[in-house]
């Protein structure tokens, strides 16, 4: 019989840490029907495929639940804007997110444990001894029943090693050996830890919540000469939206009527806001700052740039890094270990030196809390999260740990280089007159290039509109083909052709061979303008490096990092823009020689491999990590470990900064992790500390590398060192 399998998703809230996620998806692969089931702590999302024959989603979320998380459908992947709030879907049974910390069951359950600690202490005070024992007992078990409820839907999973199994022996055994006030303590400050932990995840999700947040609910939809509201989820391709001054573009498109300075920084970071204009692009979530524009969406909802960056990023937390590969299977044998470990500690003395049995059984239960690794498991995702967080609000995107680890050992960076050391577009650098002025040559040839959409007579004309130079009256345009273009102009033909095409025309005196070979040899294209037997002058034209190139190859100079230039231009081109950089190059290559390349300089150096073209996408991914121009095309975009969304140049340090930042921040959290573990396991064992030190060293420590890690949202990575 063919089983037949959908894919389905779900929100899961009140996930806090990578133990989280990891009881979530232990619980549900062992339902029968349910494979490639996938948790994200940060998206808080649930990702399976399933035989609803065998086991209905219905089963899936009461699994759930079972171990003490809420759940809620989301819509089929791919239907819509994936929303990274779960604030829309609020049930009052159900652990959430979006709700203040006070609201939520653990906050609930910490408040409640508090209290009950608190009137037991003051019983205490004012009654028999008796009383306060019978009211701290209460107070542990008001504690322990919810969490020992989680720790038994754990075990049925097939999951005994989990902090609430650890919690709830503790406690029992604490209160067997008459120690309830400690046991209530340790609930209390248990409950407390998980409060915090779910502040910092919370804290932690912003930046991927206010990404959703980008987008307006609404748009202006233009038909038939009338203006409604419609739901900016449900425009379609070709629709026309009105955008005001001030309001927020619903939707990636093109403008096509009206200018207006449009502010991309939520987007892309870019501070200064850009002029658009009809034919140029723009972003959903970007923001119109000064006239009402008509744009024309060329993106659905589901595909447009903030719903791309989401689905990036989340799509990032299952690409672990190796570091977190490591500790997660270490984290495996541990626990099993650390439980060996504290039954011997509970055991051994008393047997064999007729040691304290209360006492030893004692140690033996702090040691089980300290050695709960959820401190150590979550100190890799947790700094993960927070640097792609941090750098998708900056326009700077990474797939994944694995690849922000890579990035960060990055030696050597390559860059294509039109369209991402260059603007992609050439433009006039120079113009020599010979018996005229730089006006009349360029009025000239704007008169013949008029209405070509040549790039050479696009940067011409580009020239002519900045320096206010008006085209003369022309007719009959043409183009030569390999020779250049003339028209007819105040009564004769002129040409704006090649130097050979003047040569041969007999117009190059020595004065001019001699400009043109000082143009050609800086790599510039130079053209000729001349009328019937004379030359009216010469243009040189260059696609110049971007403002910002040379900047970028001193940054990653001063990271310690080499720069090379790989181009399918002319050694001579390669050698003018590459000097001028203070960078290497490789010219006159194939997209193969690319690739070949690239292999060439991985075999000795961790190389970053930047472009924009589809060209380029061979070597993207041949590099050890492809980084995408923003301004790329979707197969660069789609083939590359990270991409840059501002189009600057200086962006792949800040890149490779905030990878090395991250990879600071895990050695960090990995640090007070096991530091702290390793202190408190040998003075527990020497009876120095007791139960609720054991529990600080535990919740504290995962506390601890949680709010590290969130000092990656505030890292700056353009501040250089």
């Amino acid at each position: 019989m063919t089983r037949t399998f959908e894919a389905r998703e779900w929100t899961i809230t009140g996930m806090d840490c990578a133990a989280c996620a990891a009881k979530v998806k232990g619980a549900v692969e062992r339902l029968p029907g349910v494979q490639e089931v996938d948790v994200t702590i940060m998206s808080e999302r649930l990702r399976l495929t399933i035989d609803a024959e065998r086991t209905p989603p219905e089963q899936v979320e009461a699994t759930v639940r079972a171990v003490g998380y809420g759940i809620h459908p989301r819509p089929a992947p791919g239907a819509m804007l994936p929303s990274a709030s779960s604030s829309d879907h609020v049930n009052a049974d159900e652990p959430e997110t979006g709700r203040p910390w006070w609201r939520t069951d653990k906050g609930h359950l910490m408040l409640m444990t508090g209290a009950l600690l608190a009137a037991a202490w003051v019983i205490e005070l004012v009654a028999p001894p008796d009383f306060a024992r019978f009211a701290f007992i209460a107070a542990t078990l008001h504690g322990v029943l919810p969490v020992g409820r989680r720790a038994l839907a754990s075990l049925r999973s097939g999951m005994p090693f989990t902090i609430e199994m650890l919690m709830t022996i503790a406690a029992l055994g604490a209160l067997a050996i008459d120690a309830s006030e400690e046991a209530a303590l340790v609930l209390f400050l248990f409950a407390v830890g998980e409060v915090l932990e779910g502040v910092a995840a919370n804290k932690a999700r912003d930046g991927i919540r206010s990404l959703a947040r980008l987008v307006p609910k609404t748009a202006l939809i233009e038909e038939d000469g009338e203006t409604r509201e419609v739901a900016a989820a449900s425009l379609a391709i070709g629709q026309i939206v009105l955008v005001r001054p001030g309001d927020r573009i619903p939707a990636d498109g093109d403008v096509v009527e009206g200018a207006s300075g449009v502010d991309e920084s939520p987007v892309t970071g870019e501070s200064v806001p850009r002029l658009k204009e009809p034919g140029d692009s723009v972003f959903a979530g970007s923001i119109n700052a000064e006239a009402a524009l008509r744009v024309r969406v060329t993106r659905a909802a589901e595909d447009n740039t903030i719903s791309r960056v989401i689905k990036l990023v989340e799509e990032a937390e299952t690409a672990r890094a190796p570091t977190e590969r490591f500790i997660d299977r270490f984290s495996r044998i541990y626990m099993p270990a650390v439980v060996g470990v504290a039954i011997l500690v509970a055991v051994v003395p008393p047997l064999l030196a007729g040691a304290p049995w209360e006492t030893w059984i004692y140690r033996g239960l702090a040691l089980l809390l300290i050695g709960c690794p959820c401190a150590l498991v979550i100190s890799v995702p947790a700094s993960i999260a927070s640097a792609l967080s941090s750098g998708a609000r900056r326009g700077l995107l990474m797939k994944g740990g694995a690849v922000i680890e890579v990035a960060a050992r990055t030696t050597a960076v390559v860059f294509d280089k039109t369209g991402t050391l260059t603007a992609g577009r050439p433009r006039i650098t120079e113009i020599v007159p010979f018996g005229g002025t730089e006006k009349a040559v360029l009025s000239l040839a704007a008169a013949i290039e008029t209405g070509s959409s040549h790039p050479l007579a696009l940067a011409i004309l580009e020239r002519a509109k900045a320096d206010g130079v008006t085209a003369l009256p022309s007719t009959g345009a043409k183009a030569l083909a390999g020779r250049g273009a003339e028209a007819f102009v105040g009564g004769e033909t002129v040409a704006v052709g090649s130097p050979r095409y003047a040569d041969e025309r007999g117009v190059l005196e020595a004065a001019a061979r001699e400009a043109i070979a000082r143009l050609e040899a800086d790599g510039k294209t130079v053209v000729a303008v001349f009328r019937p037997g004379k030359l009216v002058g010469v243009i040189a034209l260059r696609d110049e490096p971007r403002e910002d190139a040379a900047d970028a190859v001193r940054q990653l100079k001063a990271l310690g990092i080499s720069s090379t230039m790989l181009t399918g231009d002319n050694a001579r081109t390669a050698a003018a823009i590459s000097g001028g950089l203070g960078m290497s190059y490789r010219a006159e290559l194939m997209p193969e020689d690319k690739v070949a390349a690239i292999r060439e300089m991985t075999a000795a150096e961790r190389v970053m491999m930047v472009g924009d073209g589809i060209n380029d996408a061979p070597a993207l991914a041949t590099a050890s990590v492809g980084v995408a121009m923003g301004s790329g095309t979707d197969v660069a975009l789609e083939t590359a470990q990270a991409a840059i969304l501002r189009n600057r140049v200086t962006d792949v340090a800040a890149l490779i900064r905030l990878a090395r930042a991250a990879m600071g921040n895990i050695r960090q959290n990995i640090a007070i992790a096991l530091g702290l573990k390793a202190v408190f396991l040998v003075t527990t064992v020497l009876g120095i500390t007791g139960l609720w030190i054991a529990i600080l060293a535990d919740t504290g420590a995962t506390v601890l590398v949680t709010l590290n890690a969130l000092r990656l949202l505030v890292f700056d990575p353009e501040e250089r060192a």
